[in-house]
């Protein structure tokens, strides 16, 4: 494949990997990966949204998604109170959260493998 590239760049295969339902509608991908991950070091939608740049509305809806598509919840919320409210990724969450590292990892190497392949 390298004769059909200009000699003068480096190339590379580069992609992203998500979960989805037969229906097309994602479940994991990588942001939302990030999102579970943000919740489970900060235990807040409010910080973990802040933290990404996205809207609490966003973030929460993203929340609601991926605990409506999952077995069981992954996030559990508490309302604000005299305590303040709070997030919680449950075990489930942190179980998908590896999982999901894993497969993530194992999808770069293939790139690379087929990157060195094609003698990119």
């Amino acid at each position: 494949m390298r004769n059909l590239l200009r000699d003068d760049l480096k190339f590379q295969l580069s992609g992203r990997i998500w979960m989805e339902t037969a229906d097309e509608e994602r479940f994991i991908g990588i942001g939302r990966l990030e999102l579970l991950t943000q919740i489970q070091n900060l235990g807040s939608i409010t910080k973990a949204a802040k933290e990404m740049g996205m809207s609490y509305k966003r973030a929460w809806d993203l929340v609601t998604s991926l605990n409506a598509l999952a077995g069981r919840p992954l996030v559990l919320t508490q309302a604000g109170g005299k305590r303040g409210g709070g997030a919680e990724v449950t075990a489930e969450g942190k179980q998908l959260i590896q999982r999901f590292f894993t497969l993530q990892a194992r999808f770069e190497e293939f790139l690379r493998a087929e990157t060195t392949r094609l003698d990119l």
